[in-house]
């Protein structure tokens, strides 16, 4: 095996252990104990009498096995449930039905679940316990327009944010003020039964009111914001009438706001984080240790554009390469974090396999070098892929296959780059979903 394979096969390892340590099952299981009557939620005791009944909803790509572990928790106490996943992420479960929907983008059948959803919170009442389960992709899953707004406007409005490169902290400013679930409308519908939910966070710094768009979060942004964010991008002329017309009727006052912090209908909140990029990140650190590799982490908090990020990622591995510096080799550096693509081009990718070519490009003849960066949910942008691997031959290899690494950077189409030199990190839906995970090697 060639020195490059090797390096690749270490980052892919430990890549993997990161997604391990946030499995779902485990992540939820540590978090919750039943003794009794009494179910223990990391520091809350919550009292079920005889008569309480539990609900179990949520959304995200790490819903299914969310609940199957509630179902091993709470086993014939679960009165109901339905759970909204992306399509493809389905797991064994026995009394909490799964729905798949459409992800990034929401269609009728995560409408439909939404609504479900919204039916099955008008039945609980009090001393009922709604249990919410929550993670990445919850805010396309659960679509529930304010009407004018229609799904077809969500739809056309969500794909023009994602493309915009808006934050998703922005996007979900938007979201919140469309539905009737997000920006803590679910918590507002369940009332007055008692919310619990379980958050497994694929957000920058974990903030409870962005990660699935806050479904049981006081909402600290308004209308005014959504409409700035509109403006900031350019979007205010773009987006489907009835969108712009809600939001611009909501800043003067002419629609309710969403649910603010403090308000009396969330009194019977509690909101718990059972996984966070941070946790996968540290695992990961954990298994370069162990591989024989001087680990640093760099953030896990890394933001704004994919390609400024992998330039400063590159400009690491050069430095460790020269100067054995920041960490002496054989070394690991990893990071964490989102970050976000300007699409431009008509091409394929996602922001991994941007980051990826785009650190190709900036570590084009170092020896003995990789560089990884893959999303924790097995999935990057519209495709496949959770990611891409890059060395320091990358460039070098794609000239002689006739590529031109800097015109497929430029037409944002990195996955049919990283297709053609077999360099694409292929895991499938891990079923849990904490953002990125970046590993610069070099030996």
């Amino acid at each position: 095996m060639s020195t490059e394979k090797r390096l690749k096969q270490d980052a892919v390892d430990i890549f993997l252990a990161g997604v391990a340590a946030v499995d779902p099952d485990r992540a939820v299981r540590s978090h919750l104990k039943l003794e009794g009557d009494v179910l223990l939620a990391g520091t809350h005791r919550i009292s079920l009498s005889p008569d309480s009944r539990v609900f179990v909803v949520g959304a995200g790509k790490a819903g299914a096995p969310m609940a199957a572990a509630m179902e091993k928790v709470l086993g014939n106490r679960v009165h109901r449930g339905l759970v909204v996943v992306k399509y493809g992420h389905v797991a064994p479960v026995e009394r909490i039905e799964i729905l798949e929907g459409g992800h990034p983008v929401p269609d009728e059948s995560g409408l439909g679940g939404a609504c479900r959803i919204a039916d099955l919170l008008d039945d609980a009442g009090e001393g009922d316990l709604v249990i919410c389960l929550l993670s990445g992709g919850g805010s396309a899953l659960i679509p529930s327009p304010e009407p004018p707004v229609t799904l077809k406007d969500k739809q056309v409005t969500t794909d023009l944010l994602l493309k915009s490169g808006a934050e998703i902290g922005e996007i979900n400013c938007v979201r919140k003020h469309l539905s009737r679930l997000k920006g803590g409308g679910l918590a507002r519908l369940a009332f007055p039964a008692r919310v619990l939910s379980l958050i497994l966070s694929d957000v920058v710094a974990d903030p409870l009111d962005v990660i699935a768009s806050g479904p049981t979060v006081g909402d600290p942004t308004t209308f005014g914001d959504a409409l700035a964010v509109l403006d900031r991008f350019g979007l205010a002329g773009r987006v489907p009438e009835a969108v712009l017309t809600r939001i611009t009727q909501g800043a003067e006052g002419k629609h309710p706001e969403t649910p603010k912090p403090g308000d009396p209908e969330l009194k019977d909140v509690m909101n718990l984080l059972v996984g966070t990029n941070a946790i996968a990140v540290e695992a990961a650190a954990k298994k370069a240790e162990e591989l024989g590799y001087n680990t640093i982490v760099l953030s896990t908090i890394i933001t704004g554009e994919t390609r400024d990020a992998a330039e400063s990622h590159a400009a690491v591995a050069r430095k460790i390469v020269e100067q054995d510096l920041p960490a002496a080799r054989p070394a690991c550096v990893l990071s964490g974090g989102e970050t976000t693509v300007t699409i431009k081009g008509d091409g394929k990718g996602g922001r991994n396999q941007e980051f990826a070519l785009a650190s190709a490009i900036g570590i084009e003849g170092l020896p003995c070098t990789v560089i990884l960066s893959g999303g924790t949910d097995g999935t990057d942008g519209p495709t496949e892929a959770a990611g891409a691997m890059a060395d320091g031959t990358t460039v070098s290899r794609a000239r002689d296959a006739g590529l031109d690494p800097a015109a497929f950077l430029e037409n944002n189409d990195s996955y049919h780059f990283f297709r053609k030199l077999g360099d694409l990190l292929i895991t499938g839906p891990t079923l849990t979903n904490v953002m990125d995970l970046r590993i610069i090697i070099v030996r």
